[in-house]
């Protein structure tokens, strides 16, 4: 009888027999675009912080929250919108704008109420939409360097050799 050879396994680490170029090139577009939505959503944060800080609204102590501060972030916005509604709707005698008689007098102050709620709640959607740029651009970020790192990894192939 002959003795059978024993089967042997080696590890051998190859090249990638296709080109992976673009993918790690498609990484690092994620990685800069990532940081660009980050840094736009940074901008846009400051650029509407600024705005709101330029109009110098200050809360009112009958407020519910930040009495006496300054409107200058998302959260003094929320709150200032609240008790403008709360005043617009004690002078109304708690009607809206389109429950007034068009000839009500209050329906002007009303009118006024209801817009400078509506530019701030626009301020507060500014700061959700700089909030998500800036979130993306951390998933951009992380997507781009896990895409880069898997096409840089190398391949082991494991072969098996039976003699």
């Amino acid at each position: 009888m002959s003795e059978e050879e024993p089967r042997s396994t080696t590890d051998v680490i190859e090249p990638p027999e296709k080109k992976v170029g673009l993918v790690k090139a498609v990484g690092i577009l994620g990685i800069i675009g990532g940081v660009l939505l980050i840094v736009v959503g940074v901008i846009a944060w400051i650029g509407v912080t600024n705005q709101l800080t330029a109009e110098n609204i200050t809360i009112p102590d009958d407020a519910a929250a930040f009495q006496g501060q300054q409107v200058t972030g998302p959260f003094t916005a929320y709150v200032q919108a609240d008790i403008i509604n709360h005043h617009a709707l004690e002078a109304s005698g708690g009607k809206t704008y389109a429950e007034l008689d068009q000839d009500d007098p209050v329906r002007a102050t009303v009118m006024q109420a209801s817009f400078l709620r509506a530019s701030l709640f626009t301020s507060i959607v500014a700061y959700g939409v700089a909030l998500f740029a800036a979130g993306m651009g951390v998933l951009a970020i992380l997507f781009g360097w896990a895409i880069h790192r898997l096409a840089s990894v190398p391949v082991v192939i494991r072969r098996s050799n039976v003699y």
